[in-house]
């Protein structure tokens, strides 16, 4: 009987432990799972909005070095401060919006890989693969997972644990904007 116990004690550590190590990939795919089944109160449950929210900003604006830098402080820099100030009443259509990649369609497709196009994704084809995320970083309390599009540009996912099982995403990286080349017309020889 001790020998028993024994056992099923050892099979339970290495259960959580394996659990343990392989929990943020469960919550990748229950993110991937909730946006498809657009489930948003389990999309609540596996993302920090406002996190990632904050973390989408600067990549939105990435032309836009005012965007990207934090405001200045009115004692450094009264008049910088005051044109800020001024600068974030405009419309918030020139404002990058980071709730275009928030919705479950886009969450969807970011987990998918398509990257900065997901914005504009509405559905998923059927019979298209889903790409498996592949292990960027594993720490403790942080891990992050890639998955990359057809043309090698990856999407990293940033996991941060909460509890021993309970992993929430935090911050979502986008692939590189790729750089506008302005159209001149072919002159004359």
């Amino acid at each position: 009987m001790g020998r028993l116990i024994r056992n099923l004690l050892l099979l339970a550590v290495i259960v959580a432990g394996i659990s343990f190590f392989v929990a943020p990939v469960v919550a990748f795919y229950g993110i991937r799972s909730a946006a498809d089944a657009r489930d948003e109160q389990g999309l609540v449950r596996l993302i920090d909005f406002s996190e990632v929210r904050r973390s989408l900003r600067p990549q939105l604006g990435e032309g836009n070095a005012a965007i990207v830098a934090p405001a200045p402080s009115f004692l450094e820099n009264p008049i910088e401060a005051m044109r800020r100030q001024f600068e974030q009443v405009r419309p918030a259509a020139a404002r990058p919006n980071p709730d275009l990649y928030l919705s479950p369609a886009a969450l969807a497709a970011l987990t998918r890989g398509e990257g900065r196009d997901a914005s504009r994704s509405v559905a998923v084809s059927p019979d298209r693969r889903d790409p498996l995320p592949r292990l960027a970083y594993w720490g403790v309390n942080r891990t992050r997972l890639a998955v990359r599009d057809p043309s090698k540009a990856q999407t990293i996912f940033t996991f941060e644990r909460k509890g021993p099982f309970d992993w929430r995403l935090v911050h979502i990286g986008l692939p590189p904007a790729e750089p506008t080349v302005p159209t001149t017309p072919a002159s004359a020889p």
